[in-house]
């Protein structure tokens, strides 16, 4: 459905009715729900068939809105400041009043948080008095949709509504930073190390497979294509790429 402010009305009445709907972001598209609420939340592990230890990320539209769940820091507020909103997201310690549903955050203290850049995400959650619970809107370990089509074909009609803002502009996942303790990312993105480093001056480091998943991107399969995919080859058999 083309984005228009009728559509985007009507992506606010579905997300208050606790349901599902798939909204684009500078990174992927990603399947939106009330964030506050473990039936909506539910809904989207449901259809993502999304293993429950895998934690969401959670999509505000400012900072006034996140100081209500999350626990700022120094390290926060200088990348904030630098890159958001953009495609880089943020594992912070949650608030003890915080609403954010325990389903999303995977039963932990801590929530990964961002701030989307796209136009069609920012004018739905302005108009929303919850945060967004939006992981990348595909199967669990599949490729993530950079399109409506990607969307549509993955889904089909077990989502409500899919706004339609165009292609994504970047079509890979947020980089993630854990800022818990020393700043670490735990997914790679298109901020890199090096831009978070000029920032807030300290050394990154990189977590891969950790035994304890803080963030989402850190599961053995993950982002994985439908087809086996064959590296330094001219041509491919069939059934592969």
């Amino acid at each position: 459905m083309k984005f228009n402010h009728s559509n985007i009305k009507k992506a606010k009445k579905y997300l208050d009715q606790n349901k599902c709907v798939a909204v684009p972001t500078e990174t992927v598209y990603g399947l939106a729900a009330n964030a506050y609420s473990t039936t909506a939340v539910k809904k989207i592990f449901k259809l993502k068939k999304r293993p429950s230890v895998n934690p969401l990320i959670i999509h505000f539209k400012n900072l006034n809105d996140l100081k209500k769940d999350v626990i700022l820091n120094k390290d926060f507020i200088k990348l904030y400041k630098a890159l958001c909103p953009g495609p880089i997201t943020f594992v912070l310690n949650k608030k003890k009043k915080s609403k954010i549903s325990k389903i999303a955050t995977a039963q932990k203290q801590t929530v990964a948080i961002r701030i989307p850049k796209h136009n069609v995400a920012r004018k739905l959650l302005k108009i929303l008095n919850v945060p967004l619970a939006a992981p990348s809107a595909n199967i669990a370990s599949r490729l993530s949709p950079t399109s409506a089509k990607d969307v549509a074909e993955e889904f089909g009609n077990k989502v409500k509504l899919i706004l339609n803002g165009g292609r994504c502009k970047i079509g890979l996942e947020s980089t993630i930073i854990d800022l818990t303790g020393q700043p670490t990312i735990l997914r790679p993105g298109s901020i890199t190390n090096e831009n978070i480093q000029k920032v807030i001056g300290k050394k990154i480091f990189t977590k891969k497979f950790p035994k304890l998943i803080k963030a989402p991107g850190q599961l053995k399969l993950h982002y994985s294509p439908g087809m086996p995919v064959k590296m330094n080859r001219r041509f491919a058999k069939k059934d592969q790429a």
